[in-house]
């Protein structure tokens, strides 16, 4: 991902050239995080179309793997999309939500979301039960 400082906004990053196909795809980031990439563009003096994080997909992914070393757990990106996926369906985040705006689907229809969403446990599908129908 080749990302700019022109690919900021307000409230999301623009993805040029995604792996989907698209001309772009938006991602929706935490207003603190932007601020927080802004200060660093500017603190850095990152011209607008100069690459933000100028490290290849190789790099980011010895990094997560690095990262999961450190704490005892074999990890890689992926690993880290379907962790966001599985928390949001988990904390009551509509499917919609996890699908369209977290992973970024081009629709709903597609079978992928539910194999991003983790395996559900006895006890934990039994607390739901009671949770709705309780």
């Amino acid at each position: 991902m080749k990302l700019t400082p022109d690919d900021v906004q307000e409230c999301s990053l623009a993805i040029q050239n995604p792996k989907s196909g698209r001309k772009t795809e938006t991602v929706y980031v935490p207003r603190k995080i932007l601020g927080r990439l802004s200060k660093y563009i500017h603190a850095t003096g990152i011209n607008q179309n100069e690459r933000i994080f100028p490290i290849s997909y190789v790099e980011a992914w010895s990094m997560v793997k690095k990262a999961g070393q450190l704490v005892g757990v074999e990890l890689k990106p992926h690993d880290l999309r379907r962790h966001a996926a599985t928390y949001a369906s988990r904390s009551g985040t509509p499917i919609e939500i996890v699908s369209k705006v977290i992973l970024r689907h081009a629709d709903l229809t597609t079978p992928r979301p539910r194999r991003y969403l983790g395996k559900v446990n006895d006890t934990e599908a039994i607390r739901w039960i009671e949770t709705l129908y309780g």
